[in-house]
């Protein structure tokens, strides 16, 4: 929507969502100036935009297997208007949809807002309602939710399901997903969790982020300065390839790779992960002196990448303060950054970079892990040095 009105409503919205997204307003706010933006704009031109965003693959075949075990499905957004959570309700056969009540006037929006689900406990409110209705407790529920929008749902006593979820959901989940939304099912089921092996698209991701390892080592031969603008003219056509995918548009190479290295819930959005790989790096490589940086580097590209590709393989031992990592992938991540590190500084101050690293690394923290874990690394290991 933000883009049908142009550049600069657009980046309004971006940076009303991005003030939500560091607290410094509520949601309620938020939404409310977000919608204001969108006054005259007709409520079929909303409803045809949304039609054009293509849905998760095998969406339709999870409310299905779920309605065949008798479950009751409820769609609960505080993001979206009740009219599109309804039609998109009513295509993948959920039995229950809420969401924000828009004002229209003569078939356009007035930028006026109301309803339940924009209020802090909102969402708890509507789950109410439904369990009302069917005459269940909590404890007959399974909340599936990415952020902490959420928090008023996500009760002790029923299944709590965070899916891609941000840092205070993968603290309050029973158990945390990414990947196909299909994976709940088990879940549901309460089926012994399985050791799955990663997928070519997870694959190419980490044998991607692992190559980071060679940047010092390419900037040890041209320099500092020639590395970071490689760096950010790669990001910078990144950008531009990104920009292009979401109007369905190709940058011959990039987007290809992007396509077969991104996770399935970027398929559908703008993939910013690689932007904050490449940020940390960048920051890593020009604040803080050589070998430093360097061995930071290499631990964070390896021993990040190693603890992904073998963590869902064989982890069977979640962390309790984070339910999306692992004991077992975050000990392989450490043995990986310290052989990695060693490559720069003694074998000694290595393991401790690689053990602070893998700290972070497993700690729900607000800070996105491509920037958190180079530069904090990259700190602990000037003081050592």
């Amino acid at each position: 929507m933000g883009k049908s009105l142009g550049v600069t409503q657009l980046l309004k919205m971006l940076f009303l969502g991005f003030l939500y997204e560091i607290d410094v307003i509520s949601l309620k706010t938020a939404l409310k100036r977000i919608f204001h933006i969108t006054k005259g704009v007709k409520i079929e031109k909303l409803v045809q935009i949304f039609d054009k965003i293509p849905t998760t693959p095998h969406l339709q075949n999870v409310f299905t297997q779920l309605k065949a075990r008798n479950c009751k499905t409820a769609l609960i957004s505080s993001g979206l208007p009740l009219a599109v959570v309804e039609k998109l309700a009513s295509t993948i056969g959920a039995d229950y949809a809420f969401g924000i009540e828009v004002d229209v006037n003569d078939g356009e929006l007035t930028g006026e807002i109301d309803g339940d689900v924009i209020e802090p406990a909102g969402k708890f409110k509507a789950l109410s309602q439904i369990l009302a209705a069917e005459r269940l407790n909590l404890a007959d529920c399974v909340v599936v939710a990415d952020d902490r929008n959420n928090n008023s749902i996500f009760l002790s006593e029923m299944r709590k399901i965070g899916y891609n979820p941000d840092f205070v959901l993968c603290i309050k989940s029973d158990d945390v997903l990414t990947g196909q939304l299909s994976r709940i099912l088990p879940i549901i089921d309460n089926e012994p969790k399985k050791r799955s092996l990663p997928s070519t698209n997870d694959f190419s991701r980490e044998i991607i982020h692992a190559s980071g390892f060679f940047v010092p080592v390419v900037a040890g031969l041209i320099g500092n300065f020639i590395a970071a603008l490689l760096i950010c003219s790669v990001s910078t056509l990144y950008f531009i390839s990104e920009v292009l995918r979401m109007d369905g548009k190709n940058l011959p190479v990039v987007s290809t790779v992007t396509r077969h290295a991104v996770s399935q819930a970027e398929l559908y959005g703008f993939a910013a992960a690689p932007l904050y790989f490449a940020a940390g790096i960048l920051l890593t490589l020009l604040l803080f002196p050589a070998p430093a940086n360097s061995a930071a580097i290499a631990i964070f590209a390896l021993g990040d990448s190693t603890a992904s590709i073998f963590g869902g393989f064989i982890s069977r031992t979640p962390f309790p303060f984070n339910k999306g990592k692992t004991l077992e992938g975050s000990l392989i991540g450490v043995f990986f950054a310290f052989l990695a590190g060693s490559f720069f500084i003694s074998p000694l101050v290595a393991l401790i970079g690689a053990a602070v690293a893998m700290t972070l690394e497993c700690l729900p923290l607000p800070v996105n892990d491509n920037l958190l874990l180079p530069l904090g690394t990259g700190l602990a290991l000037t003081l050592l040095i």
